[in-house]
């Protein structure tokens, strides 16, 4: 039986945040930027509050119907001229990670440097659907609800000709990615004193129509 996947709206801004909250509490990344337990706990959902409604503004939340899993996707521009993902609406490139950085948690640096950083090694040149991030619920990973969601968007990837672009956030999920279509763009991203980020690009495939 197929996985039922409807787009998130406003009336889900809740769910998400703590869905993704939980998704990456234990992710390398996330460790990075909140490397004290406690300070994990107390400021990570107003960082993933902050991207869930980046996207709700500008792209497309997908979630599953029973709530446990959902990836956040970006429409990226050809010509990449577009804000920096970690800024609010109507943000510079230079403005967007230092604003979530005054949303989220001022004195942590490290919040405005993850985009930075990102947003520098970010392929521009060609239009493309950007896998932001996608969250699975702790208890439910490994039943397949990450790959279903993305497969969805990669079929509208392959019906439009769109490439797809993604930072796999650790090796577990680079295999899955990998798996999916996705190859290395470029060197891997070594965050200062921290885990390494994977860039990665899928080109899309031919689409065959239905006899």
């Amino acid at each position: 039986m197929g996985v039922a996947i409807r787009t998130a709206g406003t009336g889900d801004r809740e769910l998400i945040v703590r869905l993704l909250d939980e998704a990456f509490q234990d992710d390398p990344v996330s460790g990075w930027v909140f490397p004290g337990a406690e300070e994990r706990r107390a400021k990570h959902p107003g960082l993933m509050a902050a991207f869930t409604d980046i996207v709700l503004a500008a792209g497309r939340i997908d979630v599953t119907e029973d709530g446990s899993a959902c990836a956040l996707w970006l429409p990226m521009p050809a010509d990449g001229d577009h804000d920096d993902p970690a800024g609010h609406d109507g943000a510079t490139e230079d403005e967007g990670p230092a604003q979530v950085r005054e949303a989220v948690d001022p004195d942590n640096e490290r919040i405005e440097m993850i985009g930075r950083l990102t947003a520098a090694i970010h392929p521009t040149g060609r239009a493309h659907e950007y896998l932001w991030m996608i969250g699975v619920a702790p208890d439910r990973q490994g039943e397949g609800l990450g790959t279903a969601l993305i497969e969805a968007v990669l079929d509208r990837c392959d019906r439009a000709a769109l490439p797809a672009y993604l930072e796999a956030s650790s090796a577990r999920s680079r295999k899955l990615y990998e798996r999916l279509g996705f190859e290395p763009v470029g060197p891997a991203l070594d965050l200062p004193d921290g885990p390494a980020m994977w860039p990665m690009w899928r080109e899309p495939r031919a689409h065959r129509q239905p006899a």
